[in-house]
């Protein structure tokens, strides 16, 4: 099971990027409107659809003059709960999307028949870096070898 935490990390790292520079983009350009206006239309005790809808579209047309004035007309309380509705939405549909990269084993982005079996020189206590069988680019099965030494070779032999 740990596996599949970490391979989902590895495939993501470049989305939780992303993930956090679209959330910052959406609360500038998309949050922020929605709270100025939605404060600027409440302002009289109930909600005038009019002023909502004229102020949020010249506010979403320079969006940093509007997260400053969202400040700056007290609607900061506004503007919190309507980032917090946002972010769990959009937590839940990364985190959805997250869980869907998971491997669904601990073999999945694996090369079979590789010579990626071993790390850091492994190998070479039972093969040969320089002369004997070819196995691989890199190693041989050396023939001087005391204990069994048979090969199978699985593939085919192309003649042109």
């Amino acid at each position: 099971m740990h596996y599949k935490i970490e391979g989902a990390i590895r495939r993501n790292r470049k989305n939780f990027i992303i993930f956090a520079i679209l959330w910052i983009f959406i609360a500038i350009v998309f949050v922020s409107p929605y709270a100025y206006s939605s404060h600027m239309a409440g302002l009289e005790g109930k909600m005038n659809l009019e002023v909502f809808i004229q102020t949020f579209g010249t506010s979403i047309m320079s969006p940093l003059k509007t997260l400053g004035n969202v400040f700056e007309q007290g609607a900061g309380g506004t503007f919190f709960s309507a980032l917090l509705v946002v972010t769990i939405f959009y937590s839940v549909f990364f985190f959805v999307g997250f869980v869907r990269s998971a491997p669904k084993n601990e073999y999945s982005d694996i090369e079979h028949g590789s010579s990626d079996w071993s790390q850091r020189g492994e190998q070479y206590q039972i093969l040969s870096r320089n002369k004997g069988i070819i196995l691989a680019e890199d190693n041989y099965l050396p023939v001087d070898k005391r204990g069994n030494v048979n090969v199978l070779v699985v593939g085919r032999i192309r003649f042109w």
